[in-house]
């Protein structure tokens, strides 16, 4: 029995000095291990008689339980130790304030568009939005583009190399000019056979895509685009409405707004819109921003309406565009880096 105890007192004495969980498994080894004391003590239980076999092996199995108990110990406190030790060298001093998360705020075209959103709902125009793919004929077929048209290219139109059930090519849109058609159309067979047929008055604004990337243009962008037709609408009216988005987009009544002759193909006659302020950074430069015209014929009757009872106009704006001009930015890339230096002036 007296060297049962003093391997046990060895075997703690062996633990207790071992520094690392690395060094503590070394000394389980020489003590529990295949070919440590007590498992050397247990093989030789073998050559012991039976009566005096029972006897030792139950006091070898004691001084086992004993030396596990101290090696289960030492882990502990070695574990300890680590934390400890972990714990003082990430210690955090509660008594300095926390880190404020700061709040976000609106992207700035985000802005320009809610704005021009609030501004054409007061003047009677619904809002419509819809799919980013687009199929080719809601893109440039039903807007009066021919085939050959330079827009339908892939050197300024995004195709997908799918067709959908009809056949028809997949794109992303170019314009949001297709959720004008898919809204008028949607009118049209709602209001069949009622005279007289209520006015289509809506906008669409969306994200937009071409193959262009500059200072002033991007792959993506966001445009704006408007539809007005009924029994008697006229380029006076296209001019009453756009002078009352600059005059509240741009808070200002010192400017003036013209008309310069222009070609599309979904509308006939056509302008470009410019814009020239009287007074600020931008006094006396003529800004084109937007492209319009009465809604060609054909087009009106891809909307499944009647042209010789519905006329009316069409118009494009860049809400990009719009968003520069008012927060003084000189370079659209600004708005797609992410930069939330460029993005907090907005906040």
């Amino acid at each position: 029995m007296n060297d049962l105890a003093q391997l046990i007192a060895a075997a703690e004495s062996d633990f207790a000095a071992a520094p690392t969980p690395a060094e503590l498994e070394n000394a389980k080894a020489r003590f529990l291990g295949k070919a440590g004391r007590v498992t050397e003590l247990l093989k030789a239980l073998g050559a012991l008689p039976l009566e005096e076999k029972k006897t030792r092996g139950a006091e070898i199995n004691q001084a086992k339980l004993r030396i596990e108990g101290a090696l289960n110990a030492r882990r502990d406190a070695l574990a300890e130790a680590e934390l400890n030790k972990q714990l003082q060298a990430e210690a955090l001093d509660v008594t300095l304030p926390g880190r404020q998360r700061g709040g976000g705020s609106l992207h700035p075209v985000s802005r320009t568009i809610e704005r021009i959103e609030a501004i054409f709902a007061s003047m009677g125009f619904d809002v419509a939005e819809g799919p980013e793919i687009e199929t080719d004929w809601m893109s440039f077929t039903a807007l009066n583009n021919p085939e050959n048209h330079p827009a339908r290219s892939m050197q300024d139109t995004f195709y997908v190399d799918m067709k959908d059930e009809q056949g028809r090519w997949l794109n992303l849109r170019p314009h949001t000019s297709p959720m004008q058609v898919r809204y008028a159309r949607i009118h049209a067979a709602r209001n069949a056979g009622v005279k007289p047929m209520p006015e289509v008055r809506v906008i669409a604004p969306g994200r937009v895509f071409r193959v262009d990337s500059d200072a002033t243009h991007s792959p993506m962008f966001h445009q704006i685009e408007g539809l007005w037709l009924g029994e008697n609408v006229s380029f006076k009216d296209l001019k009453v409405v756009f002078a009352a988005l600059v005059r509240e987009f741009f808070e200002t009544d010192d400017f003036d707004v013209r008309f310069r002759p222009s070609f599309f193909p979904f509308t006939e006659p056509s302008a470009e819109i410019d814009i020239r302020f009287g007074s600020g950074p931008l006094a006396g430069k003529w800004l084109e921003v937007a492209g319009s015209g009465q809604v060609h014929p054909n087009v009106v009757r891809n909307f499944g309406l009647d042209p010789e009872a519905q006329i009316g106009f069409a118009f494009g704006i860049g809400a990009d565009r719009f968003a520069m001009l008012r927060y003084g930015i000189d370079d659209l890339r600004l708005m797609f880096d992410g930069d939330l230096r460029f993005l907090s002036q907005f906040a």
